[in-house]
């Protein structure tokens, strides 16, 4: 009797398992629908469009052209170099800010944050054309520049790599600060009293102890600066004046001046494959459970 019994409580347990399963499961058609309207159908129809030629027939002209072209060529070089440079650039200011930051106490850490959070608060559009107004050449800086005998002349700095690095760097700068803060300010203080004791010196006990436990915060911000600035198109635009092209740039101008649905789709397709792999590559490096933990 009581094998009985077990027999039948094991055969009530797997039927409810899979009651379960099939109710969790109802839950998540919405989800799994909406996915598939808002994410899926797109790029899907991304990818198709990518294929359509001149002639509306299915080739790979598009992608042909993007392989033999000098042009596009250049566009892809001139975004990724300017991608690596805000990259680059956020990381050496946003670091030393958002150690800083850290070490304060929580009123003025919280004080600070509010200064990072600030630019959220604007429009990126405005906060653009903010950097037009002071940087060209009878603006604020040049003008300011000018009458404390710093320079004799104005200095080009928009319609240029400059102009676009300094406002791309501006906007992009909090999004490497937050989830570095985040990360070293939940770094134990008492590593590094612990690595004191034992004889290592401040900055020894910085570069051993805190910079190591502060890598996947850093990585994180990098990862998030770099892959939004690969699609950035407002700030190069405007303060690129035409001379700084990057790919969104391109996509932009192939559906407004040439209308050509396939060639911008095909440029989209490339955009996205790229950062896909870049995210990929980024979570061999640093899994989302271990950012978790140190953050």
């Amino acid at each position: 009797m009581s094998g009985v019994a077990e027999h039948l409580n094991e055969a009530s347990l797997r039927k409810l398992a899979s009651r379960e399963r099939y109710t969790f499961f109802g839950l998540t058609v919405p989800y799994l629908l909406m996915v598939g309207a808002l994410i899926i159908i797109p790029i899907g129809w991304l990818f198709y469009l990518s294929f359509i030629g001149r002639d509306g027939t299915l080739s790979f002209e598009n992608y042909t052209r993007m392989i033999e072209s000098k042009a596009y060529i250049r566009i892809f070089i001139t975004t990724f170099k300017i991608s690596f440079l805000t990259t680059l650039i956020c990381a050496l200011i946003g670091y030393p800010l958002a150690y800083f930051m850290s070490q304060l106490s929580n009123r003025w850490a919280n004080i600070c944050m509010i200064g990072v959070l600030i630019p959220f608060w604007t429009s990126l559009l405005v906060r653009t054309y903010a950097w037009l107004v002071l940087l060209q050449k009878k603006g604020l800086v040049n003008s300011l520049a000018v009458d404390l005998g710093l320079i004799a002349e104005p200095i080009k700095f928009v319609h240029n790599t400059s102009g676009t690095l300094i406002g791309m760097v501006h906007i992009m700068l909090p999004f490497l600060i937050l989830p570095l803060y985040a990360n070293m300010r939940a770094i134990d203080k008492d590593c590094l009293k612990a690595a004191s004791s034992l004889g290592a010196t401040p900055t020894r006990a910085f570069w051993t102890v805190f910079f190591p436990m502060s890598i996947p915060g850093l990585l994180a911000g990098l990862l998030i600066v770099f892959v939004l600035c690969l699609g950035f198109y407002v700030t190069p635009a405007v303060l690129g004046g035409g001379r700084v092209i990057m790919a969104a740039m391109k996509i932009s101008s192939n559906i407004e001046l040439y209308f050509s649905w396939g060639a911008a789709s095909a440029l989209g397709v490339v955009l996205l494959v790229v950062t896909m792999l870049i995210l990929y590559l980024a979570s061999k490096l640093i899994s989302v459970d271990q950012l978790g933990q140190r953050s």
